[in-house]
């Protein structure tokens, strides 16, 4: 091979091959390994070359966190497991809202938007998908929670204290507010499961003295999309 056709196919590696972080962007993250696409080299799909390819290598695994390298494929590929993980792995999700009382300054269709991106610790596996016109749910397909807070005065707050945290009681709804209400027998089903909200410090709405929320939320199996 003569250096003027070694260059232009060493352009072409770095191309196929490679993925550079530039100043201003990356570059060769498109896909360019279709069949007749570059001349000598036979990119027809073959599957077993593929899975010799391919590789997923574990990075870190923590209780809410899973960090994995995917080695063999481009990103177009990576992208679309990346929705997949986003759109179609089930969860259990708040799905509806019940607000028999809310006289905190937080509009209900804003708290119950609130309510519904707090993310759910439970099993999709153990539920049932919910019928569409099913309007009560089952103890195999629903789960119910509910927040149950009224803002009082402290009697003990100092005089002279102008802190919240001093003056009030329950003036801070936080999702550890949630509370699971069993239906049926999924107290003794789900025992061990511990069903509540993952995180119990996301900050929900202010009250002030005489203020309180009283809702109750049904979670379902569904997908993202």
């Amino acid at each position: 091979m003569t250096t003027k056709m070694a260059t232009p196919m060493r352009n072409v590696d770095e191309i196929r091959n490679r993925v550079i972080l530039g100043e201003f962007g990356v570059k060769n993250v498109h896909t360019t390994d279709y069949p007749g696409n570059y001349p000598g080299y036979d990119d027809s799909w073959d599957f077993e070359k593929f899975k010799k390819n391919f590789k997923i290598n574990i990075v870190n695994t923590e209780e809410n966190t899973l960090e994995f390298d995917m080695i063999g494929i481009d990103a177009a590929i990576a992208n679309a497991f990346r929705r997949i993980l986003l759109a179609e792995v089930p969860t259990m999700a708040i799905e509806k809202v019940f607000i028999y009382n809310n006289t905190s300054i937080v509009q209900d269709e804003i708290l119950a938007h609130r309510l519904g991106l707090v993310p759910i610790k439970a099993d999709p596996r153990l539920f049932e998908f919910r019928n569409l016109g099913d309007q009560e749910g089952t103890e195999i397909d629903t789960i119910q929670l509910q927040v149950k807070v009224k803002c009082t005065r402290n009697p003990r707050a100092p005089k002279d204290s102008s802190d919240p945290k001093e003056l009030y009681l329950n003036h801070m709804v936080y999702s550890g507010d949630i509370k699971w209400l069993p239906i049926g027998n999924q107290a003794d089903v789900f025992a061990d499961a511990k069903i509540g909200p993952v995180h119990e410090d996301i900050l929900l709405a202010q009250l002030r003295p005489g203020q309180e929320l009283d809702i109750v939320m049904h979670c379902v199996k569904g997908l993202g999309n």
